[in-house]
């Protein structure tokens, strides 16, 4: 590799970290932007409040940032929440190469369908998507009820822009750690 390209993924790896650090909320913070993601989740997810109260427990990330130019990482902090009780906080990570330029914000939502595949993710010190276990992203029509499909993974994920549910994202390669606020 170039000293040029080698530069290039230092200053974007120094600025996730800077982001990553000037960005670190509270838990007061990950909680509210949390109540009002789920709020979204519910609103734009036909049947999404019985899906949630089915599952095992639900990961929630508000606001996931992305950077880069050329190459690329991400951000965010989240709470993994059971039965409606805060169980802990995570972050999430990833990095990219390829076209990309700029930078925007999501929020994902992870469902665990399982305890096995809650007591997986939570027995390791960092989890992988991809790697550990999978993810699947859930496609449905628009005004179908997600408590009508036959989801059989254990994972499933969620992924809003500020337009609403983007379809046809993967969340491999994020890395979900535990973090202590």
């Amino acid at each position: 590799m170039g000293l040029l390209y080698m530069k290039k993924i230092y200053l974007i790896i120094l600025l996730l970290f800077s982001v990553a650090s000037v960005n670190a909320k509270s838990k007061q913070e990950i909680n509210i932007l949390a109540d009002a993601t789920q709020k979204r989740f519910v609103k734009e997810v036909v049947g999404g409040q019985a899906f949630l109260d089915g599952a095992a427990a639900v990961l929630i990330f508000p606001q996931v940032l992305k950077a880069g130019f050329g190459i690329g990482g991400e951000y965010g902090e989240g709470v993994l929440r059971q039965g409606g009780k805060n169980m802990g906080y995570y972050s999430t990570a990833a990095a990219s190469i390829g076209f990309q330029a700029g930078a925007q914000s999501k929020s994902v939502v992870v469902v665990f369908m399982t305890q096995e595949a809650l007591h997986d993710f939570r027995s390791k010190k960092g989890w992988k998507a991809g790697v550990d276990g999978s993810v699947a992203v859930i496609k449905w029509g628009v005004g179908e009820d997600i408590n009508t499909l036959d989801i059989k993974d254990p994972v499933v994920g969620f992924v809003f822009s500020n337009k609403g549910l983007m379809f046809n994202l993967t969340l491999e390669g994020s890395k979900f750690t535990e973090i202590k606020r």
